[in-house]
């Protein structure tokens, strides 16, 4: 069991040693054991560390803050694996960046804790600690005990939860806002109206008198601090208590300083110097109003940055109609099992992945790919769960079900990736970490500045500028600056078929100096085609195939397979070939119908008698577009010229131009002979060509090419090209969408046409563009307005902020912020 240990240094007032358990995989003798223990010995911070063959773990003592990474990374340098597990937690209760740090290092105190990652926008925590050491009870326990409430998402979970939650919330805030802004109104009314309406100081004081006036003040502002802002003290007070203070804090002290001042003023007055006899309940229950509006508008705009999860989620059907034993069911679909038979009629979504069995049909699979042609299926092709099924009655096997579907797994990835920190937020961490603290001290020094050097009445002068300087700087804008364009940006992507799997990825892409491509699969079709027949005079073009798929139909080389794939398009009807012979490296020949037929390369006809002189000028064209000419003769006579060629994709030449335009290099890295490599290269106007390497050998084309350009992308097939797209700073797996290679890229492309490659640069671009527009505002509004509300601009000016202002100002800031964030919705695909 994991443990604290306390040791001499708790006596000291320091943190206890940590006991972490560290699962270890790969030993296999004692000797396995000396090198992991020896390995962990040495790691920094490890005090003792204790190796187990038998169960497979260590039992390690690690100094106070030593973080689990360093045991995970011994363990790996001696060449033996850890096991970690993933946690994720619905985090209730946060309002600004503090309250993200505070949670996560909260987290990341706890044994094995590896990473912890809060998202404030998304109200989740997402750990990833050594397998063993931790439970979900034990870190909802952790972020109770740092003041806010928690609860563990499982796989599987129900978002509608989630959505009636914060739907809920929604609804207490708007209640919340309208109830202080109908007992304020008179507050403010009664307190300011003279500032507009002359004469109205004088009424109130001839119809009310000064102490029922005040006394009226007090009982409604009274009503605001304790009915609807009791949310922030019953939030705020506690995490000043505990030496943790967030933005409910600050507005907390900052209401409660300005009301009990005047409660003081109201029924104590006598015990103000004087000339300080004023009341500020209107700035504390303005103050209340304010930042309830702005935290009302904040969760309704922030409930928009998710709508693509919800767009994603809305493709899960909820039944789907299964033939078990000759009866056909209507089940819920988490009884849905692999190799159960499912029905699909025209125009319902597919319930679950699986093969076709019988029926044909077409189906519209443009929400997971963003292509918008639906796609032909007949027996033996794959279907994927969520997509919709056009015109045709269907009947598939299911090979996936439940959390292993493609769109669970889409949707995992997109709420990965909107979980994610980007490198950027490095520098919010660190200032948000003091940042509360700070202000705090800010607004002291500017009270006690005032009340030392300040005008008469200093007091009123001192407290006012306080009190604007704890609200003016609560840094919800900060925190929400990443997280909300995230959320957007990566939704938006996956609605284009653009899959981050990594958050990282939006940033690193962005800083992309060259885009390095595979050919076969990715500028390519991956699969050879006949693209040219050219008969010669005399001889019929079907009847030419015809004879030349015969031959070839047994044939299991791609370039049979081609032939016969092009007849069979045509609708032509083979015969048995006789007399079948191959001659190895040249071609090979038969008798069709009583019809001599010779197929292979130039040698092979030249060695039968052909002259080949005549052909000599479409060949040549053939060859500088990369392709390899075949002949085929006819009963003694040369009939054909026909290349076969694995095509380049419709959308390759548009998608290479486009990343022209964005100013980067384009590369090619392919196995395949240099002749073909740069043809292609040639006619797609490519800048570099790499050919005839093997895959390990990418790798290090991947490190010259950075070496000249600097970061670099590799775009792959996601299977062949694994350690490629491992090596590139970010690697991206283009695929049809049913097999992508999801360990080993840090972006998916679930469309098959390379013009996602773009689409996913500029979204990364917009992303991180709308990025430091937020956290410019956030920063800049703080910079600029904390001295202003210090009261800076006074002594040249005369210009003091109202808390009041500065509670409107501050409240507007979060909107902005996600109202921002969530103009990345209407980013429109570059191709």
């Amino acid at each position: 069991m994991t443990s604290l240990t306390s040791s001499n240094a708790d006596a000291a007032g320091k943190a206890p040693d940590l006991d972490v358990q560290l699962p270890i995989s790969g030993m296999s003798c004692a000797s396995c054991v000396s090198r992991v223990e020896q390995a962990l010995q040495k790691a920094p911070g490890v005090l003792e560390a204790r190796v187990n063959l038998a169960t497979e773990k260590a039992e390690v003592s690690l100094a106070a803050d030593t973080p689990a990474s360093v045991l995970s990374e011994a363990v790996e340098r001696a060449g033996y694996q850890t096991r970690t597990e993933q946690f994720e937690l619905s985090i209730i209760g946060m309002s600004c960046a503090s309250c993200v740090g505070r949670v996560e290092k909260a987290l990341r105190q706890q044994p094995g804790v590896i990473s912890a990652s809060v998202n404030l926008a998304a109200e989740t925590a997402m750990i990833e600690a050594l397998a063993g050491n931790l439970d979900d009870g034990r870190l909802v326990a952790v972020v109770r005990d740092a003041g806010y409430d928690a609860a563990p998402l499982s796989a599987g979970r129900d978002h509608d939860d989630d959505n009636v939650r914060r739907e809920q919330e929604r609804l207490r805030l708007k209640r919340a806002f309208w109830l202080s802004a109908a007992l304020t109104l008179p507050v403010f009314v009664l307190e300011m109206g003279a500032h507009f309406i002359p004469g109205m100081h004088q009424w109130i004081l001839a119809t009310l008198g000064q102490p029922l006036n005040w006394g009226i003040q007090f009982v409604l502002t009274t009503l605001v601090l304790f009915g609807p802002g009791l949310r922030f003290l019953r939030h705020g007070l506690p995490s000043l208590l505990r030496a943790a203070p967030d933005m409910n804090s600050l507005v907390a002290l900052g209401s409660l300083a300005a009301w009990g001042y005047s409660v003081v003023a109201t029924f104590a007055g006598g015990w103000l110097p004087e000339g300080t006899r004023q009341v500020y309940f209107e700035a504390a229950a303005v103050i209340v109003t304010l930042i309830l509006l702005g935290r009302y508008l904040e969760a309704r705009a922030k409930g928009r940055t998710g709508e693509a999860i919800q767009r994603l989620l809305s493709l899960q059907v909820k039944t789907a109609r299964v033939r078990r034993k000759g009866e056909t069911l209507e089940l819920p679909l988490a009884q849905v099992q692999v190799g159960d038979l499912v029905l699909v009629r025209p125009g319902e979504r597919i319930p679950v992945d699986g093969t076709v069995q019988e029926g044909s049909s077409y189906v519209d699979e443009s929400m997971l790919t963003g292509e918008p042609v639906p796609v032909a299926k007949e027996a033996g092709d794959g279907v994927v769960g969520g997509t919709i099924n056009k015109n045709g009655a269907l009947s598939f096997e299911a090979t996936k079900v439940g959390g292993d579907t493609l769109l669970a797994q889409i949707i995992r990835m997109v709420e990965q990736a909107q979980g994610a920190k980007l490198p950027i937020q490095a520098l919010v961490d660190k200032v948000t970490a003091v940042f509360v603290p700070v202000v705090m001290a800010v607004a002291a020094l500017t009270f006690l500045i005032w009340l030392w050097l300040g005008p008469n009445p200093a007091l009123t002068f001192a407290l006012v500028n306080g009190v604007a300087v704890l609200i003016i700087a609560c840094p919800c804008a900060m925190g929400l600056a990443t997280p909300t364009s995230i959320m957007v940006g990566t939704g938006r992507a996956a609605e284009l078929g653009v899959l981050f799997r990594k958050g990282q990825a939006l940033q690193s892409l962005r800083n992309a100096r060259v885009i390095a491509l595979d050919k076969t699969g990715t500028l390519t079709r991956g699969q050879p085609e006949l693209t040219d027949f050219k008969v010669q005079p005399g001889f019929d073009k079907d009847e030419v195939l015809t004879l030349v798929a015969s031959v070839e139909q047994h044939s299991e080389h791609p370039i049979a397979e081609a032939i016969v794939g092009a007849a069979r398009e045509r609708a032509l009807a083979l015969a048995e070939p006789e007399g079948f012979e191959t001659l190895t490296g040249l071609g090979v020949c038969a008798t069709v119908q009583g019809r001599r037929v010779e197929i292979g390369a130039d040698r092979y006809l030249q060695q039968q008698g052909h002259d080949l002189g005549a052909l000599r000028e479409a060949v040549e064209v053939l060859a500088n577009e990369g392709k390899s000419p075949l002949y085929a003769a006819v009963d003694g006579e040369l009939a054909v010229v026909l290349a076969v060629a694995d095509p380049i994709k419709e959308g390759t030449p548009a998608a290479i131009d486009a990343l022209h335009e964005l100013g980067l290099k384009v590369a090619m890295i392919t196995g395949d002979n240099s002749g073909t490599a740069n043809a292609i290269a040639r006619r797609l106007g490519i800048d570099e060509v790499v050919a005839e390497v093997m895959p390990d050998a990418k790798v290090e084309a991947l490190q010259r090419l950075r070496e000249r350009f600097g970061a670099v992308a590799f775009v792959g097939d996601g299977i062949n090209d694994a350690p490629a797209l491992a090596e590139a700073d970010v690697g991206l797996a283009i695929g049809t969408g049913t097999d992508i290679a999801i360990e080993s890229a840090d972006v998916v492309l679930m469309s098959g046409d390379l013009r996602a490659v773009p689409n996913a640069l500029a979204i990364s671009q917009a992303t991180l563009r709308n990025i430091r527009q937020n956290l410019f505002w956030a920063f800049a509004y703080n910079v600029c307005l904390i001295p202003v509300a210090a009261g800076v601009l006074y002594p040249a000016f005369g210009l003091l902020l109202s808390p009041m202002l500065a509670a409107g100002a501050m409240a507007m800031s979060s909107v902005f912020v996600v109202g921002n964030a969530l103009r990345l919705k209407t980013f429109k695909a570059v191709l």
